[in-house]
């Protein structure tokens, strides 16, 4: 069930709140608008309301919202439907009615409720509305997960393990390692590890650590960026276990909830770093594990077990070592005010609108294959496991793939509204509409380019699915 839901709550909220943008402009703009729909293709379950029709269609990939418009024809063949749909109810039509507008009926749509009809400003309203709804929920989400949860403060300035990216600059992070303390970043002073990522987020060109051997710089590349820096570094936590999962190898071998691991087959644990990556790279390989309990200490024997952990996005499989424990982390919820909260979501959306400029940057570069894009599935999967790990990931990653949405609706492709927002502009700009057969031409070649984006994510969906099924 919740691998259902989950999906339709995610994706379906983000496109619903588009398309509202949309047709909540094009009303206010009096804009005549008979079709809502979420999804395309034959409708499943639809509801007339005054002068508009709602509908739920069968290809959950996005919706529309139908807008009276001299290029009806032209984009009908995109929405799917049957031909009533397009042309418009007759008399004895189920649903037909006498005193309603085309395709309801057979009055026709006053001029001056016509798309085309309106100023230049009003249509890009409309056209705009979409995306800036998809930002606005973004927001919102966000402050309103900021003002419940909090700030969330790891109270701590110890690097607990360093990741050296294999990507050009990558090098320079080799100077940090772990068990420093870093004591200002760009020569501001940071209390925890939220005010290192804090402030490593608003670094330029380089950013400088201060630990308690010196200073180190790491100077950014087109590859390694402060998200890069930020994902390669870990915050120190104790080797203290907090949970263990009931039949995993951990339990099997008599570890309990509180234990705090000393060595690993005779080498000190430092931090749960230094575990991780001994248990990690011992699949299947007995480890002699020495816990502290109470007053005691006490030799287990432990033999992770291979694991396969896939990515969520790009579906590449390895296989590690796990045993079945989660580490004990001390972390801290500081309460914000309403304006500390606003700052703090439009800040995070901010941050995540831009890291979608960027991967489109880096795909158009080539820096980024479109083997890492993910589809359908990968969403799904996504949002189930955010689902199971509670409201706060699930309305993040809501408030993450509605920017998402907004930002890449803003692309000068045909049939994206950048795409019809270029078109409008233009034709403005050239004092008189495109052919009705160049109009086609373009929505068509726009949508040989979605289909051909929605074929490479479906495979490499099929293709993460296929891995994980034979891993």
């Amino acid at each position: 069930m919740l691998a259902l839901l989950a999906p339709i709550l995610v994706f379906g909220l983000v496109i619903f709140v588009h398309e509202l943008g949309h047709f909540l402009a094009a009303k206010a703009m009096g804009v005549y608008a008979p079709r809502f729909s979420i999804g395309f293709g034959p409708a499943l379950w639809k509801m007339r309301h005054r002068e508009t029709e709602y509908v739920l269609a069968l290809l959950p990939l996005g919706g529309y919202v139908r807008m009276a418009s001299r290029h009806d024809e032209t984009s009908a063949f995109l929405e799917g439907g049957n031909e009533d749909e397009k042309t418009g109810l007759q008399p004895g039509d189920v649903g037909f009615d006498p005193e309603a507008m085309v395709p309801f009926g057979p009055k026709p749509v006053p001029e001056h409720r016509w798309f085309e009809s309106k100023s230049l400003p009003a249509r890009l309203l409309i056209l705009l509305a979409g995306v800036a709804m998809n930002a606005v929920l973004a927001v919102v989400l966000a402050v309103g997960l900021a003002a419940h949860f909090g700030r969330t403060i790891v109270p701590t300035r110890v690097v607990g393990d360093v990741r050296v990216p294999s990507v050009p600059g990558g090098a320079a992070l080799a100077a940090l390692h772990a068990g420093d303390t870093v004591y200002t970043v760009d020569g501001d002073s940071v209390q925890n590890w939220t005010d290192v990522i804090s402030r490593l987020a608003l670094s330029r060109s380089d950013v400088t650590f201060g630990t308690q051997h010196g200073q180190v710089t790491v100077p950014f590349t087109d590859s390694l960026t402060p998200a890069v820096v930020a994902g390669a570094m870990d915050f120190w936590i104790a080797p203290v276990i907090d949970s263990v999962i009931a039949g995993g190898a951990a339990a099997k071998a008599g570890m309990e909830s509180g234990d705090s691991v000393v060595a690993v087959n005779g080498q000190p644990v430092a931090g749960f770093a230094d575990l991780v990556r001994v248990v990690s790279a011992s699949a299947g390989r007995p480890l002699a594990v020495t816990v502290a309990r109470g007053t005691s200490r006490l030799d287990l024997r432990v033999t992770p077990e291979a694991t396969p952990v896939p990515n969520p996005v790009t579906g590449a499989v390895d296989t590690v070592g796990r045993v079945g424990v989660a580490a004990r982390q001390d972390v801290i919820h500081q309460a914000l005010g309403f304006g500390e909260a606003v700052a703090s979501g439009t800040k995070a959306t901010w941050v995540m609108g831009g890291a979608v400029v960027g991967t489109v940057r880096d795909l158009l570069t080539r820096k980024v294959s479109v083997k890492q894009l993910g589809g359908p599935i990968a969403i799904t999967r996504v949002s189930v496991q955010a689902a199971r790990s509670g409201m706060e990931t699930l309305f993040y990653l809501i408030a993450f793939l509605s920017i998402n949405v907004a930002v890449l609706n803003l692309l000068p492709v045909p049939l994206l509204d950048g795409g019809q927002i270029l078109l409008v502009v233009v034709e403005s700009a050239k004092g008189s509409p495109f052919s009705p057969r160049t109009r086609e031409n373009i929505l068509r070649l726009g949508l040989v380019l979605i289909a051909l984006l929605f074929i490479v994510v479906t495979f490499n969906d099929a293709r993460a699915w296929l891995g994980q099924l034979l891993s």
